[in-house]
């Protein structure tokens, strides 16, 4: 599957330095956030720019990448500003399956109660014995069995529940069952989502917004920040800044895993990618392969209507957010997150003069790394020039060469992350990333 090349480059080398719990978190009120240079990944401006050109033609508002929890990339679009509010659609059922998770591990509620011990008998038009069988966790899974073919899917009212098929039997993306999670909270805790949310989860976080009503469903509104400061969340596992939101580490397992067989690609509301097969809304189909062919496999998403969308890559350390309006007008916007993903994917610098790839091996080799004095690069081909690179994207060191073997000297240079470009002396390319002690 794709990967992005500049982060498949470094992945070595900065596990070294960085670990996928070595993340930068904003502080939680004002409005500073660190910053990464694109160039330190590898990524340069043309690149950026087709990214951003692709973005704006689909109608974005927002976007925003970060890396190890710092921005890289961040634009807004149009009249679009960055305190703008914006509806997040369904990518807000993220949202609420955390808040869940916290409440079952403070006691208020637990996945396999009834939904009806929160809602009362009756909140459906099934049978009492029918109604009993539906739990929270079929809720969380979209597999109560309720008919999702109504004539108002988002009716939360008992006449638009009707049954269809046996709880656990049926996957379907079903809008009302999931709405009324807001009610059991709300019934579970004698708190208001918005209030839980804002106890449990904002005021650590420093996330902006609320859930506003919109005809059946209760709506997420905020800025672009806030939303990208939830995927950092996600990213750490529920822990905000050595603060632990989510303790139950289990329930975070499985809310971003396979959470039942009938759709491989769904957790607990959450969108799963790397499976063997997967599920869409509307369709009682089950697709081969990927629902996002061109992100890495452990990528996760909460995905809305119009695409809203948040991305979390644990393996890539990396979280990005999308906000807009529809590109195509379909409720899960599988398609424009793929197509972003193409872009991301060739971010690094005139990637195809560039030799290594993944699984082709080396053109170069740079010994020994990290190093503190002395670099040794060995190439299979006569070299020409070889510069390096600091974080900032800065050229702070030039040699010209036509041998197959060079050093370079480092000393010189300030302990940190470097990147090495050489050219060959056929016009072709390649990268490393070093590491000065």
């Amino acid at each position: 599957m794709p990967r992005i090349i500049s982060i498949c480059l470094f992945s070595i080398l900065f596990s070294l330095t960085v670990g996928s719990q070595n993340l930068y978190f904003p502080p939680a009120s004002g409005e500073a956030w660190d910053t990464m240079a694109p160039l330190s990944l590898g990524w340069c401006e043309p690149q950026i720019d087709s990214l951003y050109d692709f973005l704006e033609t689909n109608n974005t508002h927002a976007f925003i990448l970060l890396k190890d929890g710092k921005i890289v990339l961040e634009k807004y679009f149009g009249n679009f500003q960055p305190n703008d509010s914006w509806y997040w659609a369904s990518a807000g059922k993220g949202i609420t399956s955390f808040m869940v998770g916290v409440a079952q591990q403070e006691g208020y509620l637990s996945l396999a109660d009834p939904t009806s011990e929160y809602l009362g008998l009756g909140w459906t038009s099934l049978t009492p014995e029918q109604e009993e069988q539906i739990t929270i966790w079929h809720q969380l899974t979209m597999t109560t069995g309720l008919d999702d073919g109504v004539e108002e899917n988002h009716c939360t009212l008992d006449t638009c529940l009707v049954f269809l098929a046996d709880p656990a039997t049926r996957w379907a993306y079903h809008n009302a069952p999931y709405t009324l999670l807001d009610q059991v909270i709300f019934n579970a805790t004698g708190t208001s989502l918005n209030q839980y949310t804002n106890q449990k989860l904002k005021v650590f976080t420093g996330m902006t917004g609320l859930f506003l009503p919109v005809g059946y469903n209760n709506v997420y509104f905020s800025n672009a920040r806030s939303m990208a400061r939830f995927g950092l969340l996600m990213l750490n596992g529920g822990v905000w800044d050595g603060i632990s939101l989510m303790t139950d580490t289990a329930y975070f397992q499985q809310m971003t895993n396979t959470s039942q067989s009938l759709n491989e690609a769904y957790g607990y509301l959450w969108w799963l990618n790397g499976k063997s097969t997967y599920m869409i809304p509307q369709l009682q189909f089950v697709f081969n392969g990927s629902f996002s062919p061109n992100a890495p496999d452990d990528m996760y998403a909460a995905l809305g209507m119009n695409g809203q969308i948040i991305n979390v890559v644990p393996s890539e350390n990396m979280v990005w957010i999308r906000m807009g309006d529809s590109p195509d007008g379909s409720l899960i916007p599988y398609m424009i997150n793929d197509q972003i993903w193409e872009y991301i994917n060739i971010l690094a610098c005139d990637p195809t003069s560039v030799d290594w790839i993944p699984g082709a091996g080396l053109s170069i080799e740079v010994y020994p790394n990290p190093a503190r004095e002395i670099i040794t690069l060995v190439a299979e081909k006569p070299l020409n020039r070889i510069s390096l690179f600091n974080a900032l994207g800065q050229e702070v060191s030039t040699i010209r060469t036509d041998n197959l073997q060079q050093e370079i000297p480092l000393s010189a240079l300030m302990k940190g992350v470097y990147l090495v470009v050489v050219s060959f002396a056929d016009g072709t390319r390649a990268t490393q990333k070093i590491l000065r002690e």
